[in-house]
């Protein structure tokens, strides 16, 4: 369940601190779209100032230290014109935003923003790589210890069927909404296997256990199934549109 009780004080909090400084408060992600889950999942928060100055940021220091206790992330804070001109720098990050998001105080202010998508295919594969990269050296430090292979594995799903469903997105294609079905669908335009996948999400939904399965057999085939995506967008950059790859 998202800690809407934990929200709903940290809004009041932020405008008693802020004041007409406050622009907005916006929940994104998977709290926002139905498939937050309590161990893995993060409450996400945009906040919008009018103005980011030294004085207007401690001013809101109290109601982030309240925040962080209550065991969640502090809450991404920039000023309107930031946000509209990040949008070639962050634009897979923001495109998500405006897909998954629900205002919490003010002004909708993810709405009608452009993202550029020929930015975001090289974002893409950026993030493709550098979560690879990531990926394999966490695996070198963590590869005879079966609990931290776990830990690695259900850790980095997140991000990973996060780069997937965008994968969909750079081919031209509308992302189912879960994050299984956007797993299959990409299955149909790049192919891998995405059994390692499916096997992850059943244990981060209670549906199986570590147990059943051997974690070096999983992470060999959730570590295949990543590459061949990446590598599948590295081609798909040398096209001036979208195409199955």
């Amino acid at each position: 369940m998202v800690a809407e009780k934990q929200i709903n004080e940290f809004i009041s909090r932020l405008r008693a601190g802020a004041g007409e400084n406050l622009q907005s408060v916006i929940l994104y992600g998977s709290a926002a779209d139905g498939e937050f889950h309590p161990e893995f999942s993060n409450v996400n928060l945009l906040c919008i100032l009018r103005e980011t100055s030294f004085a207007q940021l401690t001013a809101i220091v109290p109601t982030v230290e309240w925040w962080t206790r209550q065991k969640h992330h502090e809450p991404l804070v920039l000023t309107r014109e930031e946000m509209e001109r990040s949008t070639d720098v962050f634009s897979i990050e923001l495109l998500d935003m405006q897909q998954r998001h629900r205002v919490l105080f003010g002004d909708d202010v993810l709405n009608g923003i452009h993202i550029p998508m020929a930015l975001h295919r090289a974002q893409l594969e950026y993030e493709l790589r550098q979560k690879l990269i990531l990926l394999r050296g966490r695996l070198l430090l963590a590869a005879n210890k079966k609990k931290s292979l776990w830990q690695l594995l259900l850790g980095s799903l997140s991000t990973f069927t996060t780069l997937f469903r965008h994968t969909l997105i750079a081919l031209g294609d509308t992302p189912p909404k879960t994050k299984r079905d956007a797993v299959e669908a990409l299955t149909t335009r790049i192919p891998f296997d995405a059994s390692a996948f499916m096997q992850l999400l059943d244990i981060r939904e209670r549906k199986a256990e570590t147990k059943h399965f051997d974690v070096a057999d999983v992470f060999a085939r959730y570590l295949a199934a990543v590459q061949q995506v990446t590598a599948a967008v590295d081609k798909m950059l040398d096209s001036p549109g979208p195409r199955s790859v």
